[in-house]
């Protein structure tokens, strides 16, 4: 007997090199075999025959083979059926039984019948309004007092949505109340939670105030689960009301929260102010700063870190430890340590989000702020047009010492990389009501022209960093701002030369291109002159807005517009008004553009004396630097009648305001109530006030 290693060497080297043709059979030889069994059974060529394809629509197959002896492959071994059977006859069968057993399920007849309903009420073209209202009638007649049952069911849920769509307001309080009770495992359902998004949406306030108690209490377990967790964040942010909101943020705070959600004794509303409650018992302040913490944890850990509720908790989190402690530390490192950077990138989207970024940015070191700068690499764009995540760039221009770091990073994005990109972007940015704010911050500061009475907020936020900054940051703020401005200069300088029109042609991009030409370093001479370009022409004729197009749409010429005279006006001054001293204090250098300006004008310079623009003619003899004030006066005598007619008659805009009072008078005249006497109204003044100046100018 030969040894167990020579037996195995022998057997290894016959299964991989041996040459005998009798070792290794082909693979057709198999399929030989099969056709010469002289056992084979073609008994079923009848039965094939009765179930062919042809019956279902589909072509024949002809079953050549089986008529030349081979082999069914319904009979195939390993296929067991039934005696008598094929795999056909075996499918109609198994069909049969799995519908039996579905028709015997309850509500199955209903369940069938409302489907049908649903197949026809989704075709919203399709259906005459008659037909729809009796399609809707009948399947509320189904449905009313089983609406907890079709909806607890994955494939008739959407049964119930269609009827909330098509139902009256009674009827989807009514459907509201039905549901009562099981909105919580509703909202865990991958199908049934939008039926609640859809209640809400549709419903009024008495369907929101039955739904979103419902969620009380169970914070904790929803804002883990997969598919609750949004609906639950979905009815925080944009359903529940200010009192609502509290009591489902109360929940992170820890277990009595929600045991114990009764307001106290004076108190007129919950409150979800962490430092009110810290400051009411400050002996839970460690209890319940360590569950806030486990919470919010816990869904950074499991990557759920998208939900507006999650950042306002972890707002309240920060502002209550105490800068620089072990607690704002670690924090700062757990938000840090998101691999993929999601947590930050989510949180610049929402209001609580936006204002803890901001924080982190104030209190963080150098090397925690370029940090945070690389997460949100390639989203400052998308964050420039954000109601929220505006403020993060704005935080960063005036906390980041590294201004290099700052242009890089953010000013490069938010303008783009090529010169065609730079003009367009800052196009779209100087008329987007956020992203303008990040372009013309640095040049403006936080001037009431570009903080309205609506960014009081903001306002806000900004002088808090500011305070925190006088501890945290090395670098002077009007040094690091300049040095901003340096950055942004050339991409603006630039974009203006190359599409003066489309800068000019709204409001806030002439604001642009103002506050651009005077803040903006380096050289202006092309800017100006593109800017200087765009008042040619004759004010009173209609310019096509586009060449290239089919049909061309008119475009008003700038001296038309008021923002464009107040454009020129302000760029003849040299620089901005000062209240306090009364008196227009000049950039350095001077731009000079009187000079620039009055080439292109002065073949229409009497249209813009008499037109809406006729200041910008007024600022022109004003302007201690222009070098034509005498020709320009000697047009104007020359042409004094023209000057006189318009300063006396009525204008265009004054015409259209007096008839407008006069209809809006009429209808209160007709409305007004007997005994009440109204004083002198004062007289609208009358003429061009521009040509009155000029008029005064000349007799002077």
């Amino acid at each position: 007997m030969a040894p167990k290693s020579e037996v195995l060497g022998n057997k290894r080297k016959l299964a991989n090199r041996s040459k005998d043709p009798s070792s290794k059979k082909p693979k057709f030889d198999k399929n030989q075999s099969r056709r010469e069994d002289p056992e084979e059974d073609v008994s079923d060529d009848s039965e094939i025959s009765d179930f062919s394809d042809a019956d279902d629509g589909g072509a024949s197959l002809g079953y050549t083979k089986s008529q030349n002896g081979a082999k069914s492959s319904d009979n195939q071994p390993g296929k067991v059926f039934e005696k008598g059977q094929n795999s056909r006859e075996s499918h109609i069968k198994q069909k049969q039984l799995a519908q039996e057993r579905k028709s015997q399920k309850p509500l199955a007849d209903e369940l069938h019948r409302t489907k049908k309903l649903w197949e026809r009420l989704r075709l919203k073209s399709r259906v005459p309004k008659e037909e729809r209202q009796k399609l809707v009638e009948e399947l509320f007649s189904i449905t009313t007092g089983r609406m907890k049952d079709f909806a607890l069911k994955h494939d008739a849920v959407r049964v119930v949505q269609t009827a909330i769509k098509y139902a009256t307001p009674e009827r989807r309080k009514m459907i509201a109340k039905e549901l009562m009770g099981a909105y919580p495992l509703l909202a865990e359902s991958k199908y049934a939670k939008f039926l609640i998004g859809k209640l809400l949406v549709k419903g009024d306030e008495e369907v929101r105030d039955t739904i979103v108690p419902e969620f009380f209490g169970r914070v904790r377990k929803l804002i883990n689960h997969p598919e609750a967790s949004w609906i639950l964040d979905d009815i925080y942010r944009g359903i529940a009301t200010k009192e609502q909101k509290a009591i489902l943020l109360r929940e992170w705070y820890g277990p009595e929260f929600h045991i114990f959600r009764q307001t106290q004794q004076g108190e007129t509303a919950p409150t979800a102010e962490l430092s009110k409650i810290l400051e009411e018992n400050p002996s839970k302040r460690g209890p319940t700063m360590k569950y806030l913490l486990d919470m919010t944890n816990q869904l950074i850990q499991k990557k759920m870190t998208g939900f507006t509720m999650l950042h306002d908790a972890m707002y309240q989190y920060y502002i209550n430890v105490k800068p620089g402690s072990e607690e704002a530390k670690e924090y700062m490192e757990m938000i840090k340590e998101d691999e993929n950077g999601d947590l930050l990138k989510n949180m610049a989207f929402t209001k609580s989000g936006s204002r803890l970024v901001c924080l982190l940015l104030a209190h963080g070191t150098a090397k925690d702020r370029k940090q945070i700068l690389k997460t949100y690499k390639d989203t400052f764009q998308l964050m420039s047009t954000d109601p929220h995540g505006h403020l993060v760039i704005l935080a960063a221009y005036d906390l980041i010492d590294d201004t290099v770091l700052t242009s890089k990073s953010i000013i490069s994005e938010l303008i783009g990389k090529t010169e065609q990109d730079e003009a367009s972007n800052i196009v779209v940015s100087a008329n987007d009501p956020n992203a303008r704010l990040t372009i013309r911050y640095p040049l403006e500061g936080t001037s009431k022209a570009l903080f309205n009475a609506g960014c009081a907020d903001d306002l806000k936020l900004l002088e808090e960093l500011w305070e925190i900054r006088k501890t945290t940051s090395k670098k002077d703020p009007e040094t690091r701002r300049k040095e901003l401005v340096a950055a942004l200069s050339p991409p603006l300088l630039a974009a203006i030369a190359a599409s003066p029109l489309d800068l000019i042609s709204t409001s806030h991009g002439s604001q642009l291109v103002t506050e651009a030409l005077l803040s903006c370093v380096g050289d202006k001479s092309k800017a100006l002159q593109a800017i200087a370009s765009t008042a040619q022409g004759d004010p009173n004729e209609v310019e096509p807005s586009d060449e290239s197009a089919v049909a061309p749409l008119p475009r008003e010429h700038i001296s038309k517009a008021p923002h464009g005279g107040r454009m020129f006006k302000t760029l003849i001054a040299g620089g901005h008004f000062d209240k306090a001293s009364r008196r227009v204090i000049p950039v350095d250098p001077p731009l000079h553009f009187a000079d620039i300006l009055y080439p292109f004008i002065k073949d229409h310079i009497m249209a813009w004396a008499t037109g809406p623009s006729s200041f910008v003619v007024v600022s022109l003899l004003e302007a201690e630097d222009f070098s034509h004030k005498d020709k320009l006066k000697g047009i104007l005598k020359k042409n004094k009648k023209a000057l006189e007619k318009a300063a006396t008659e009525e204008t265009p805009e004054q015409k259209a305001t007096r008839e407008a009072i006069e209809a809006d008078g009429e209808e209160k005249k007709a409305t007004k109530k007997k005994g009440k006497k109204s004083g002198p109204k004062k007289e609208a003044p009358v003429g061009n006030m521009g040509s009155k100046l000029l008029l005064e100018k000349l007799r002077g």
